[in-house]
């Protein structure tokens, strides 16, 4: 794999605040990929579920890597005319053991329409776990900006907390997203040449933003293409900081009090 070309700055802390870690793309060699993240200092790494045939995996990465912690969600991709049986079977989940967060949920219309309502209907029942439970939630939203944003308004009681993971909306979004308490997730998109989020970071407060990879997918620049790791955290970072003219330490340091102030029921 290549390595990023990065100065040393061992004295950084990050934390991936989204990597699926525990997926087939790493079965080779996780533990190296794990070992080279923490020698880049990213030291810790939050794994969203997606569907019942992911549980397993992830609860494997959690037990064998002690830096890693498990989610418990249905991504909207895998909502089908089976989801309320998945359903079923991550609230017992939720209930037999503790989880950082209910995720990742959200709607996704970029591939098919057919199960929107029940996309919809996924994430109110999932957003009331994590009400009942005082957990965040961790939003995954494609071709949906508009729609998962006017179903959290609805949501939106004052309980309600989590993340627009992977975040590629305009400004306006931005905003919306953050006044309903919301943090942005910002990961390789940002370093897109025409990802769109130029226009989006100088203008928020580092306060509302954490990191994230969403490894394997969306590996950033100059890894376009290729399998996304763990280790290219401090390249995004480095991308943000140089678009929110900030020092990189101060990136470093504001996302990972951010992500550990979300994440908090598990420190």
């Amino acid at each position: 794999m290549e390595r990023q070309k990065l100065p040393e700055q061992p004295d950084l802390t990050y934390i991936d605040s989204h990597v699926h870690i525990y997926s087939e793309s790493y079965k080779e060699d996780r533990a190296e990929v794990l070992e080279r993240a923490d020698a880049l200092g990213v030291k810790k790494l939050y794994m969203p579920n997606v569907d019942v045939t992911s549980i397993d995996a992830m609860l494997e990465a959690e037990l064998r890597y002690p830096q890693c912690t498990a989610m418990m969600g249905l991504h909207p991709c895998s909502v089908g005319k089976d989801f309320e049986r998945q359903l079923y079977i991550m609230e017992d989940w939720l209930n037999k053991r503790p989880f950082v967060a209910v995720g990742e949920i959200g709607i996704d219309l970029y591939w098919d329409k057919t199960f929107f309502e029940q996309q919809k209907e996924a994430l109110r029942i999932q957003v009331g776990w994590a009400k009942a439970k005082g957990l965040p939630v961790v939003i995954h939203t494609r071709d949906a900006m508009p729609q998962t944003l006017e179903l959290l308004e609805e949501l939106q009681d004052g309980q309600l907390q989590g993340v627009l993971h992977c975040f590629t909306g305009n400004l306006e979004e931005a905003n919306k997203a953050i006044a309903l308490g919301f943090y942005l997730g910002i990961g390789g998109v940002a370093t897109f040449k025409n990802g769109g989020l130029d226009k989006v970071l100088p203008h928020i407060s580092p306060d509302r933003l954490l990191l994230e990879t969403d490894g394997p997918y969306l590996a950033p620049v100059p890894h376009r293409g290729k399998r996304n790791s763990p280790e290219y955290i401090p390249l995004i970072a480095r991308r943000v900081s140089d678009l929110m003219e900030a020092d990189v330490q101060e990136i470093a340091e504001r996302t990972t009090a951010n992500t550990l102030k979300l994440f908090s029921s598990h420190v």
